[in-house]
Parts: structure tokens; C-alpha cells; sequence
């Protein structure tokens, strides 16, 4: 991916303006339970958004790392959790956008065709599936498995916290192969929610999915049961490379999503401006002038960090350095997360957290940030390792 023109640049986030505006529109319903988040997708399709990172060269827009960030924020400002779940999509497919213009073995090169044909062609969308009950996104402990049958593969196992359920077309599943003790050698496949074994079990009211995430995101519970794929459905056309990509690829799972919590802690200190600005009193005080002025500095600064990181992936992807970045950015954001909540707490009152409303359901997205991985432990042990000087692309280095 390359860094577009200004012109280009301001196109896009332009029309991600735009459709951020009719997503606002609908979220909070969307939030109740009282409509299905499909419309939010909708939208997104119809603005021509699936393909942002997809390769100039394959029909796309190849999208620079920063500028799909400051389009994810720019999207969140109106749908924190739509920004949510499109980033799934996005993660689901950015480390095959970051080969273009690179050549690929045939099997490899078949495959990206392929995908990149069915989201440019066909409007297809994406979504990543990783995490299992207990065991997180961790990959040596992976559960889930597969067998190879020679003209294809059967793969079995639950999937837990699955983004976009029922609403992406294609999922990206993380299996170890089927009698092996430990998951040494992790290999990604692509299952269809259409194909014959899958599943998907919502908590609670179908319209709501997973209690635990946000509601506009359709969380859920992915079963596999004895689900054949065939040979070309083998992400990249080769068992055994996942870990090798996160350790050498860790942008996307790490901090793809940091542009859609900056959207959201943006529309925070928006409301809480908002709040202020009604009652003049209030906007009088020196201590609450104060908090508002922390708050706005703290942003900044995670809003400085967060672009540092993406600019680096940018010009040095794949380094340590670019690594370690990403890490400390997300780390921020989760402690932005419970900062800017207490801010808007002690600015708006507890009235203002009363009952479904704009504000609440925006702290519960904001803080859903620590539960993405990498979690704020993570990050640390990260940025810890790489600074004492540990090998941070040797798969060893992690219990991943």
C-alpha cells in the first residue's frame, strides 16, 4: 500500500464523513435492540468502503496504513461500533493488501486473486476469526482444528466473540492441524457462512449478539462442524505461516483498531463539550475548564501516538521498531479508555450515565478496547522485550 495524494486522501474521508453521518443516525437503535445492524454494513458498502485497502493494482484504493486509520476514526465519530466491525473486515484481509506489488508463489498468488476478486467483484466482506473460549487469540492453544483430505481440508472447532456474525460472507478461521499435541504450526483458512457445517449461536436476543462487545459489531459464537473448504481456500496457499505473520505482521491484530477508538474518545470529548456548553454556569468553572482542557490534551496525545505508529508502519513495515510502535500505541488507548470515563463521570455527572443514551453507550465502547488483544499487559511485555533487546521476530520470543 502507498501513501495517496491529498486529493485522493480527501475524497475518501470525505465520503467516510458522510456515511458517518447516516450511521449516526441509527446507532443508538441499533444499541437498544430495536434494529439489526445490517443497515450499518449496508451503508458501508454502498460508499464503495470495502475496498479501501485492496491494491491499486487489483481495483482497489491501497489505502496507506495512516489514512485507513484516520478513516476508521472519521467513521467512528458517527458508529463507534460499525467502525468496530468494519475494521474486522479490514483485518481479515490487510496483510494480504500489504503484499501488493509483490510477487507471491502460484498457490499464494491464486489465493489473493481470488479474495481480492470476491471483495472489488462481488462486494464480498470479510471478517477474521481467531478467538476461542479460555484461550483468547492465543495461537499455541488453539483448539480448533484441521485435516487435510487431498483435494481439501475438513476443519472443526468453536470460534468465540466472532465479529460481523452472519452479516460477513467470508471468515478467516485459525486452526491447528487435526492430532498435532500443541499448535506449533497454525494455518488460516477461509469458511463461508453459507457453506454447509457453519454455524453461528448468538447470547441473548439475535439482534443484540454477544453482550460483552458492542451490539452494533453482531458478536457471536462461530461452530464448525466437519466444514469441508477446498485446497484454494488455504490463506495464502501454505499450512503452518500464522504464527510466522503475526509475529512479522502484528499492525493489523494489534492496532487496526485504534482509528475507531479515537473516533469514539473523540465523540466523548465532544459531548462532554456539548453537555458544558448548556449550561453556562457550568462552562464557567475553572476546576471543569481544567478537566475539559486534560481530557483534550490527553486525546491529543494518544491521537500524536497513534499516527506516529501508523506512519512508521507505513515507511517501515515489518520492523521492530514499527512493532513496538503499534504496541505502546494501543496501550495508550486502553489507558485513554477508563481516563476519558472518569472525565465525563465527574464533567456530566452521573445523570448524564443514566439509562441508554449517547454517553453510555459510548464509554461501554470506549473501554471494550482493553478486552481487543493485544491487552494492556501485552502491549507492555511487548514494548518491554523489544526495548531489552529481545529478538521480536523469532516465534519463540512469545507465548502466542
Amino acid at each position: 500500500m502507498h501513501s495517496m495524494d491529498a486529493a485522493d486522501t480527501t475524497a475518501i474521508l470525505d465520503r467516510a464523513r458522510g456515511t458517518a453521518e447516516v450511521l449516526s443516525r441509527g446507532s443508538a437503535e441499533v444499541d437498544r435492540g430495536l434494529l439489526a445492524p445490517h443497515r450499518g454494513y449496508r451503508l458501508i458498502r454502498e460508499a464503495g468502503l470495502l475496498t479501501l485497502l485492496v491494491p491499486r493494482e487489483f481495483g482497489g484504493e491501497g489505502l496507506s496504513f495512516l489514512d485507513y486509520t484516520k478513516v476508521l476514526e472519521a467513521l467512528a465519530t458517527g458508529d463507534g461500533a460499525v467502525a468496530l466491525g468494519f475494521n474486522a473486515h479490514n483485518v481479515a484481509i490487510g496483510s494480504l493488501c500489504d503484499t501488493g506489488g509483490s510477487p507471491l508463489p502460484a498457490a499464494a498468488d491464486r489465493f489473493r486473486t481470488w479474495l481480492f476478486a470476491e471483495v472489488v467483484e462481488h462486494g464480498r466482506m470479510f471478517a477474521s476469526a481467531t478467538t476461542e473460549t479460555g484461550t483468547g487469540a492465543g495461537l499455541h492453544h488453539i483448539r480448533a482444528t484441521y485435516r487435510d483430505t487431498g483435494d481439501g481440508y475438513i476443519l472443526k472447532g468453536t470460534k468465540s466473540c466472532v465479529p460481523l456474525a452472519g452479516i460477513a460472507d467470508h471468515y478467516v478461521v485459525a486452526a491447528r492441524e487435526e492430532g498435532a499435541a500443541i499448535a506449533d504450526e497454525v494455518s488460516h483458512f477461509v469458511v463461508s457462512k453459507d457453506d454447509p457445517g457453519v454455524s453461528f449461536t448468538t447470547a441473548g436476543d439475535a439482534t443484540t449478539g454477544n453482550a460483552a462487545a458492542p451490539r452494533g459489531t453482531r458478536t457471536a459464537t462461530l461452530t464448525m462442524s466437519e466444514v469441508a473448504v477446498p485446497r484454494q481456500r488455504l490463506f495464502l496457499g501454505e499450512e503452518g505461516l500464522s504464527l510466522f505473520r503475526l509475529v512479522r505482521e502484528p499492525h493489523w491484530a494489534v492496532s487496526g483498531c485504534l482509528g475507531a477508538y479515537l473516533g469514539i474518545a473523540e465523540s466523548i470529548l465532544r459531548l462532554t463539550v456539548r453537555f458544558l456548553r448548556s449550561q453556562e454556569h457550568r462552562r464557567s468553572s475553572p476546576t471543569l475548564q481544567a478537566d475539559v482542557g486534560r481530557l483534550a490534551v490527553d486525546l491529543e496525545a494518544a491521537r500524536a501516538l497513534v499516527y506516529s505508529a501508523a506512519r512508521l508502519v507505513d515507511e517501515e513495515k515489518g520492523s521492530p521498531e514499527a512493532h513496538t510502535a503499534v504496541h505502546a500505541a494501543k496501550y495508550c488507548m486502553t489507558e485513554l479508555a477508563p481516563r476519558l470515563a472518569l472525565g465525563a463521570v465527574r464533567i456530566c455527572g452521573a445523570d448524564a450515565l443514566t439509562g441508554p443514551g449517547p454517553m453510555e453507550r459510548l464509554l461501554r465502547e470506549a473501554t471494550f478496547c482493553s478486552v481487543l488483544p493485544a491487552g494492556p499487559e501485552a502491549c507492555l511485555e511487548y514494548v518491554g522485550k523489544s526495548t531489552l533487546g529481545f529478538n521480536m521476530l523469532d516465534t519463540r520470543t512469545f507465548d502466542w
